[in-house]
């Protein structure tokens, strides 16, 4: 019992420093909550968006947006930074276990994923009157958690492999723009059925349908479920590496 209590103790004290240090980042939480907002709106008044797909899919691209910013660029450079101020360091000697160091930030990224989400879908149903019933809403918030976990996992697989902030904070840019990109064209063949084929599966591509599908159960389809499997397979290869390769010391 004195274990449990100990780790139980450890993961709010954990909890309360890091969600104190998500919030204090103000320019990080602006634009991870503001870029996909900006892009939400221009979906919706550029001629020729419906390329894209319908309001529901347009909407769930805003949002991928918005999850991976936090996930592969807010939370690695989070890290990566302690990493080389040594707050690690000091963390592995404290009476807590490891797991509980991580884990306290992955649940701080995965709540501030769904507040973004909130954010957006508000948005889009007051602005865009692109509204959701109850059981759409839960579906896709649970599907956001699905999207948490897989980019959430590329991050801490960049995280683990570039030992280096500054190397890593031009990586983890330099990946939002495909992942980003490769979800816009998953449901249009305007670049053709090759690039389209491959942007539907990719990380982005595949979330991208899985939440348009949770937005719209009765168009839920063997596709929506492939999209699914595709998430928790890149989940626990990223993931898988993040753990293996992941270093307590930028040394």
């Amino acid at each position: 019992m004195s274990v449990t209590l100990s780790w139980t103790a450890a993961i709010r004290v954990l909890l309360r420093a890091d969600a104190t240090v998500q919030l204090r980042n103000k320019r990080s939480l602006f634009l991870s909550f503001a870029l996909p907002l900006v892009i939400l709106f221009a979906l919706f008044t550029a001629k020729r968006a419906a390329v894209l797909g319908d309001p529901r899919l347009r909407v769930a691209e805003c949002m991928t947006l918005g999850i991976v910013t936090l996930g592969v660029i807010g939370y690695p450079m989070s890290v990566a930074r302690d990493r080389d101020n040594g707050v690690f360091q000091r963390l592995r000697v404290a009476p807590a276990a490891t797991w509980t160091i991580m884990g306290s930030r992955f649940v701080v990224q995965v709540a501030a994923m769904l507040v973004m989400a909130i954010v957006a879908l508000t948005a889009a149903g007051v602005f865009e009157h692109v509204s959701l019933g109850a059981v759409e809403y839960v579906l896709t918030l649970a599907a956001v958690l699905v999207g948490a976990l897989v980019f959430l996992s590329i991050g801490q697989a960049v995280v683990g492999l570039v030992p280096s902030a500054d190397t890593l904070n031009a990586i983890s840019r330099f990946i939002l723009i495909p992942i980003f990109g490769l979800s816009l064209f998953g449901h249009t063949d305007v670049l053709g059925t090759t690039f389209e084929y491959i942007s539907r599966w990719s990380p982005g591509g595949a979330f991208s349908s899985l939440l348009a599908g949770a937005m719209n159960p009765s168009a839920w389809s063997l596709e929506t479920w492939g999209a699914l499997l595709a998430c928790l397979a890149y989940s626990a290869v990223f993931a898988g590496v993040g753990i293996r390769w992941f270093r307590w010391t930028s040394r």
